[in-house]
């Protein structure tokens, strides 16, 4: 019997189907051995060595592993495809006792039966350079982690913690809301002339005045421009007509698919990271059993292996047709810091398509997979033609445009249509009717409209991850978790699908912008991945990586530590009376926000809310009829609490109404638009 080793547990069942009987698969739930969670384990003065111990919560898991791995022939390690997942690797090969420079290690990009043999057959030493690049990125995390976290927390509230990719990713969220504020509008207008000829309504636009392109500032502009254009016959001067093309998207990414499944489903990078997880490591199939349906999902290639183009282009061929396929495949050049090993994310095979496992899939599954699914079909599809005709047209000495636009072969837009931003302004054109030079055009109305320039907008969870790529901070497996944690610490909030900086986020940026902006700034931090893709490829030494950046950051920490800059706020002394030992109540700032907080502490711990939401109820309470305000909790998560917090304990995470089921008697709350019981199943209409 032969032992493969995995991580995931879900990973099991879609893999012993490929492997048969003479193999056993045992999952790890991931890491089993780590830097400890409650302290620093790196020996600054031993070259940096880290202090692993096995994660208390698998010891009986490793015991268990290695009684498998005892009886067993051989040990296969088949963790991910990545940094991490080598490094895993290599920590199981240590637990084991393995020689990790022995043949030892298999990985393939897809769990279908021909990579699983096919990595079979090609087993390898585990790659030390790939581990040792993970290596430097934990260490450097955990050294800014651990040394820069305690200084915010005593210059600034409480339990805050500072991450090396995380703290310039919240630069830029606060930077955009600062560009946000500080932008002044300014003032344009429109000018349009709606036309009609043949049934067919068009408009051309103002443009150019003399041959030079005009601005209208003001509404003195466009009465001026207006008065000379008044009983002026619209002349068509010009027509031009061309043909242009418009190439397939390339297949997704991690960041690409992050940044589409926000845009097109509304999903959040949690949501779409859980999906596709589920999607690589396989799902119940009726009739099939477990299967995979994509491969890996974390990459930063855009790479297709021949074979998979190869069906692809047979697969478009036999569905759209022959005029679909493209006289040459279409290539994408991948980003030039990009791990080249991954393929793209695509369906693992065409003949599995969206419909035939709807019925299998949640409701997300399903529209992530067939997202994916079009995306590579497209990929791989000829370019849409356009025919486009741009027609100039005299009014006088002021010349307007007017531009259509008809799509003459659908190519990739019969499968996939592309995100377009929804505050572009300038639309494509419609179809135009047939017009000739030095026609005269009529004239049904002119419309003039005030505008004013807008400022960028706030990002969003997909536009930061854009972002994070294009500036090269962080790796397709750091993108979700990093802006997750934006807004589980309080630093970020959303309106709606915009990210907002909290005044917690903001006065973090600023002192890191005073004490540190020479390691927390997107220019170093791309500068720094650079250096471990450096390792990852054998051309620099862990050790000596993380020892410049050190030899830097530590002469910043003793001049931000021994400084008296403070950003802390001042408690403040409020009129509010604590209702456990009299004392008047100090308002506080916390990594949650604002509070109250007893003035006798620490004899009294006692703490209230203190929020604009707080100060009004929010319902009434269904033990004493008092009433009811929302509060936070330590984690930052609002529920619900009556106002009298020592003769009632009554708290729930929804909205009680002070109404009474009519079916079963319990109390009643408000979700949304809907009131339901807090028991049973009765609901009805909030507005009713």
């Amino acid at each position: 019997m032969k032992l493969v080793v995995i991580e995931a547990p879900a990973k099991r069942d879609t893999l012993k189907k490929y492997l048969g009987n003479g193999y056993e698969v045992f999952a790890t739930k991931g890491h089993i051995r780590d830097l400890p969670a409650k302290s620093f384990s790196i020996d600054l003065n031993n070259n940096y060595e880290p202090h692993y111990e096995i994660n208390p919560d698998k010891k009986q898991l490793i015991a268990d592993l290695k009684k498998k791995a005892g009886g067993a022939d051989e040990v296969l390690i088949a963790t991910d495809p990545d940094r991490e997942g080598e490094a895993i690797s290599w920590h199981v090969a240590y637990v084991l006792g393995l020689d990790p420079n022995k043949k030892c290690r298999i990985e393939f990009n897809e769990i279908s039966k021909k990579a699983v043999l096919k990595a079979l057959e090609q087993p390898r030493a585990i790659d030390l350079n790939l581990v040792n690049a993970q290596q430097a990125r934990r260490v450097l995390d955990r050294i800014v982690g651990y040394k820069l976290s305690p200084i915010l927390s005593r210059k600034i509230s409480p339990k805050l913690s500072a991450g090396r990719v995380q703290s310039v990713a919240l630069k830029l969220v606060v930077d955009r809301e600062v560009e946000i504020e500080n932008f002044k509008p300014e003032e344009y207008w429109v000018v349009s002339a709606m036309h009609e000829k043949s049934n067919i309504k068009f408009k051309s636009t103002l443009t150019n005045y003399k041959n030079k392109k005009i601005k209208l500032s003001s509404k003195e502009d466009v009465d001026k421009a207006l008065g000379e254009i008044k009983d002026k016959d619209f002349v068509v001067e010009n027509i031009k007509r061309t043909k242009t093309k418009s190439h397939a998207p390339a297949p997704f990414t991690t960041s690409t698919m992050q940044q589409d499944a926000l845009n097109k489903l509304g999903m959040s990078l949690k949501k779409t990271t859980m999906c596709a997880q589920e999607l690589y490591e396989g799902v119940e199939v009726k009739g099939e059993g477990k299967i995979a349906l994509i491969t890996y999902i974390r990459t930063d290639s855009t790479r297709v292996s021949v074979d998979a183009q190869n069906a692809c282009l047979d697969f478009i061929a036999q569905k759209y047709g022959k005029d679909y396929v493209p006289e040459k495949p279409n290539i994408y050049a991948s980003k030039q810091n990009a791990q080249d090993a991954h393929e793209a994310i695509r369906p693992i095979s065409l003949q599995v398509t969206p419909e035939m496992v709807k019925d299998s899939l949640t409701k997300d599954n399903y529209r992530l997979y067939k997202l994916i699914y079009e995306r590579f079909v497209a990929s791989q599809m000829k370019e849409a033609e356009y025919s486009n005709v741009n027609v100039s047209i005299n009014a006088g000495d002021y010349n307007f445009k007017s531009v259509g636009k008809t799509l003459e072969f659908a190519g990739f837009t019969a499968v996939y249509k592309e995100y377009t931003d929804e505050d572009k302004e300038e639309k494509d054109g419609s179809k135009l009717p047939k017009l000739e030079e030095k026609e005269v055009l009529n004239v049904a109305e002119i419309k003039q409209e005030q505008k004013f320039t807008k400022p960028p907008l706030r990002f969003t969870e997909a536009s930061l991850v854009k972002a994070m790529e294009e500036k090269g901070i962080g790796r397709p497996a750091t993108y979700a978790a990093t802006i997750t944690l934006l807004t589980a610490r309080n630093y970020c909030s959303k309106d709606g699908k915009y990210l907002v900086p909290t005044e917690l986020g903001r006065k973090i940026t600023v002192y890191l912008e005073k004490f540190f902006s020479g390691v927390i700034n997107v220019k170093f931090t791309a500068h720094m991945e650079n250096r471990l893709d450096d390792i990852a490829e054998n051309k620099d030494d862990w050790h000596s990586v993380v020892d410049s950046f050190w030899n830097g950051f530590k002469g910043l920490l003793q001049n931000a530590d021994s400084s008296g800059v403070s950003l802390k706020a001042e408690p403040v002394e409020t009129d509010v009376i604590c209702d456990k030992c009299g004392h008047k109540m100090l308002l506080r700032e916390g990594r949650f926000g604002k509070f109250l907080g007893c003035s006798n502490f620490p004899k009294c711990k006692n703490v209230m809310p203190y929020e604009q939401d707080a100060k009004k109820p929010v319902g009434v309470c269904p033990n004493c009829g008092k009433k009811v305000f929302a509060v936070k909790s330590k984690r930052g998560k609002t529920f619900y609490a009556c106002e009298d917090r020592t003769g009632c304990n009554f708290m729930s995470w929804d909205i009680p109404t002070g109404k009474v089921c009519p079916k079963c008697g319990k109390y009643m709350i408000r979700k949304g638009k809907i009131e339901k019981c807090s028991a049973c199943d009765y609901k009805v209409d909030a507005n009713v």
